[in-house]
């Protein structure tokens, strides 16, 4: 059984932890390039996957939507973290939003093949 959190609650939860991460420092990158690419297709396929293992699941249709687009950008922001380690290439904005515009348009993607 899935207990539904409601969304307000998720981003009060995911703000502070992303100002309080400890990220040592930001990359200083541009818009485009190969890793954008990489980051868009990544998290388009991870939210289409985490869309079906919803439906999969017999989630209803927003659960399964919101359980894609979280992992996906949850996954986004895990590498974000990662890169802002001290050894790492830093916390990118560019990345991020490149993750977010990926799983919304894997979400659309998933919901125009099956549906």
């Amino acid at each position: 059984m899935v207990i539904p959190v409601p969304r307000y609650i998720l981003l009060w939860l995911f703000i502070p932890i992303l100002l309080c991460s400890g990220c040592t420092h930001f990359a200083n990158d541009r818009w485009t390039g190969k890793d954008k690419a990489e980051h868009f297709a990544a998290s388009a396929i991870m939210a289409a996957a985490g869309t079906a293992y919803g439906e999969h699941q017999g989630w209803n249709d927003a659960q399964s939507r919101s359980f894609g687009l979280l992992f996906s950008i949850g996954l986004g922001a895990g590498k974000e973290l990662y890169d802002s380690r001290e050894a790492g290439t830093g916390w990118s904005w560019k990345d991020f939003a490149w993750d977010v515009a990926g799983a919304a348009a894997g979400y659309g993607a998933y919901q125009v093949i099956h549906h």
